[in-house]
């Protein structure tokens, strides 16, 4: 699995890195990045609950 974060969407709310803090971290500047790529098979779960979370819909989530 991996994620891709759209930067140009995200306006930094943080749902994801309070959701999910082991797979997203904020910036510098509070907007989502991907903290751990690939997602080790033990953060999937809380990976997607992170995506599916945001409300600009920032976050892709692709299988591999």
């Amino acid at each position: 699995m991996k994620i891709l974060v759209d930067r140009e969407r995200c306006t930094g709310h943080g749902r994801c890195n309070t959701l999910a803090p082991d797979v997203y971290e904020p910036d510098d500047d509070g907007y989502c990045q991907e903290q751990v790529a690939p997602v080790p098979l033990a953060l999937v779960e809380r990976a997607r609950i992170g995506a599916a979370n945001c409300p600009e819909d920032a976050i892709t989530v692709i299988d591999d």
